[in-house]
């Protein structure tokens, strides 16, 4: 007990010092948004039906898989730390399991699971009150166990391939489980095996089947010892294979560069995982409405996969971590194009393959998603190394990596941004080839190839020229993880302003995406193409008068949220010079 209360006071301290400047608004927008979705989970609790254990389902996946996509968990105490304490393991892991009830995403977890509450009959309030703690253990449990078990397969080329199709195929389910709940439900109704989910046990047991709450502690019990267990094998930081290795024949040192990134993308299992969990996503994302019958987003899998892929790989020379020094020492254009050319050749084949088959599968529409593919690809080959190099993130040292190889820089929240923000950015990249193909046919197809070109080539260009003069700076940044207080380095820092200006500038650039890209331009082209009653996509629902004053309104929205979101800190900027 005096081990997890010294954890839990340790975490406490570590958060307290944590939750200033820019990673403190991010906490708080997180947590706004958490609040949000924990209101409407507890909503649900007062409609008839598994809608309660359904929702209850997609906050445990969600605890299971969202480490895959935020670098590894949270690690703030990590089991390396304490190696040399000579703790057993299973003391070990019952501290830090203490201490990881302590964050905001349990918190918001837990307001979510007091829906038990509301659920519960009369007279069976107070059976609520455990089965919440234990199932957020669970849910925590899960989680940790999840990590560890990713951990020890990164370890092996196949362990990689296998934990990205299983990751990649989790997340597809979460962000189209719409699908499946019409597919497999009657009458409208949740399917009835959801309310036997471990992540149901606990609704379960205020209903009146106390013994959930026995399974519920024998499943915690059986997780914390699977997990004492997996501390017991993390260690060390991977170790590939150097079998089979030929050597590097090239000509001039953009050639040299290109060969190093393809070794790299064939040797780091991270990046065997990142790759394949995309191509996963892409896939199961867009062939999920076939078990509806709709066969119109197969075809995307191909955009869908370009997207992920750019988002896994945003910080393209934070990875590097302090080896940045080798890429400064030689040309600019020679290592920033060869990167793109490493880029282009691991990802196009892949996806040009892909937009063939799955438009071939369902027959058209041939020049939308061929439109589509050629200018996302020449978008994120040019997108990826200028945001990498114009919004670095800190990166850990490819040998120094913990147990936790998904764990590749210590500011884990400014990575999830930063794959946000390039999501949406590559999206952007193509909508105008989206929108000639959807108006003039084929030629969108001549629109996707110049702007995939224009793409590559300006982005590039822009990408080249910042690394040239701030190159030193950045790898001071890497060496230091600090960024720089003055110049072109802290332009992506937030100004001195009141806390509840900063708060509200991080959410509408957080959130601005919602209403501008899925229920503005993605509703526009479903309105367009006859698409109504189209999923959570709100101008398919208006009557024929109000579809596109919606869709227009949504990006008006948007891009008003964008406005108010940079507004704010140009104004803290300008008033702060204004003093000086």
């Amino acid at each position: 007990m005096a081990v997890a209360l010294t954890l839990v006071k340790m975490k406490i301290a570590i958060l307290r010092h944590s939750t200033k400047g820019q990673r403190g608004s991010m906490m708080a927008t997180g947590g706004a948004l958490g609040l949000v979705l924990a209101a409407g989970t507890i909503y649900l609790a007062f409609l008839e039906g598994d809608w309660l254990a359904a929702a209850y389902a997609v906050w445990m996946l969600g605890w299971i898989i969202g480490p895959v996509f935020s670098g590894g968990g949270d690690e703030t105490l990590r089991p390396e730390f304490f190696s040399m304490v000579g703790l057993p393991t299973h003391r070990l892991a019952a501290g830090l399991l203490m201490s990881a009830f302590v964050g905001v995403a349990p918190v918001i977890s837990l307001i979510a699971l007091s829906g038990l509450v509301a659920a519960a009959p009369p007279g069976n309030a107070l059976v609520a009150l455990p089965a919440m703690v234990l199932q957020l253990a669970v849910f925590v449990l899960l989680s940790k166990v999840a990590v560890a078990v990713l951990g020890i397969a990164l370890r092996s080329r196949a362990g990689a391939i296998g934990a990205g199709l299983v990751n990649g195929m989790v997340l597809a389910f979460l962000g189209q489980a719409w699908v499946f709940a019409v597919a497999f439900g009657q009458g409208g109704q949740i399917p009835a095996f959801v309310r036997y989910l471990p992540s149901g046990w606990g609704l379960l047991a205020v209903r009146g089947n106390y013994l959930a709450l026995a399974a519920l502690t024998v499943l915690i019990a059986l997780l914390l010892g699977a997990w004492a267990a997996l501390l017991a094998r993390r260690a060390g930081a991977n170790r590939p294979s150097t079998r089979g290795r030929r050597p590097m024949r090239a000509a001039t040192a953009q050639q040299a560069v290109v060969a190093k990134e393809l070794r790299t993308w064939s040797r780091d299992l991270v990046r065997t995982h990142q790759l394949t969990f995309a191509l996963a996503y892409g896939v199961f994302f867009a062939g999920a409405p076939l078990v509806l019958g709709w066969t119109g987003m197969l075809p995307w899998a191909a955009p869908i996969f370009i997207v992920m892929v750019a988002a896994m790989t945003s910080n393209l020379y934070g990875t590097d971590g302090t080896a940045l020094w080798l890429s400064l020492m030689a040309p600019e254009s020679s290592d920033l194009r060869g990167r793109q050319r490493a880029w282009l050749v691991t990802v196009g084949p892949v996806a040009l393959a892909l937009a063939v088959c799955c438009t071939a599968i369902t027959g058209g529409p041939w020049p939308m998603i061929l439109a589509a593919t050629f200018a996302v690809l020449g978008g994120g080959a040019g997108l990826v190394p200028l945001i990498s190099v114009y919004a670095l993130v800190p990166g850990t040292d490819p040998q120094r990596r913990g147990g936790n190889p998904l764990r590749t820089s210590e500011d884990d929240g400014a990575l999830t941004g930063l794959a946000y923000l390039m999501m949406f950015l590559v999206v952007l990249s193509g909508a105008p080839a989206v929108a000639v193909a959807a108006v003039a046919g084929w030629w969108g197809v001549a629109a996707g190839l110049a702007t995939g070109a224009l793409c590559y080539w300006g982005l590039g260009l822009l990408a080249e020229r910042r690394l040239a003069a701030r190159g030193p700076e950045l790898l001071h940044m890497m060496r230091t993880g600090r960024r720089p207080e003055s110049g072109a380095g802290a332009s992506f820092k937030f100004p001195d302003m009141p806390k509840a200006q900063r708060t509200i500038a991080m959410t509408c650039l957080s959130l601005g995406a919602i209403p501008l890209v899925p229920q503005g331009i993605l509703a526009g082209i479903f309105v367009a193409d006859g698409q109504l009653r189209h999923s959570w996509f709100l101008a398919t629902y208006m009557p024929p008068g109000l579809r596109w004053p919606v869709a227009i309104g949504m990006m008006l929205i948007g891009l008003a949220m964008y406005g108010v979101g940079l507004w704010l800190p140009y104004r803290a900027k300008r008033r702060a010079a204004i003093k000086e």
